[in-house]
């Protein structure tokens, strides 16, 4: 996995301008912060985002995956003002759920989510190395 840094651009934080990699590529569908049985066990942001990166590693072992292979992360935000409150939080549970994994990621505010009491939506594309 090659990390794309042009040159002279300011070192960007907790994630990658881009990445490139060849391998098995594994796509998993936006993950909520509902357990197994789809229910929500908190309403706190951070928990909500803690039990969606676990439902993410879970399917990657599914494809034989591991956190290190994502390349890219798309986070979907009900408020991004809460998002931003709770960045200290997010990190350590991020930390703690994927480790210092940096890939290219994207943080969008959006209307809503299917599910009711979701805070937000968490997909990623992996990619297994040859």
């Amino acid at each position: 996995m090659k990390i794309l840094q042009p040159p002279g651009w300011p070192q960007p934080k907790g994630y990658s301008n881009g990445i490139a990699t060849k391998g098995t590529m594994v796509f998993v569908a936006g993950m909520v912060g509902w357990n197994e049985n789809e229910e929500f066990e908190t309403d706190d942001f951070a928990e909500q985002a803690r039990q969606a990166l676990k439902n993410i590693v879970a399917v990657l072992n599914e494809a034989g995956a591991k956190p290190e292979h994502i390349t890219r992360m798309t986070w979907y935000l009900g408020d991004k003002d809460e998002y931003n409150n709770s960045l200290r939080d997010l990190g350590k549970v991020y930390q703690e759920e994927i480790g210092k994994v940096f890939p290219a990621m994207t943080g969008i505010q959006v209307a809503g989510f299917v599910e009711k009491g979701a805070k937000l939506e968490v997909e990623v594309t992996a990619v297994i190395p040859d």
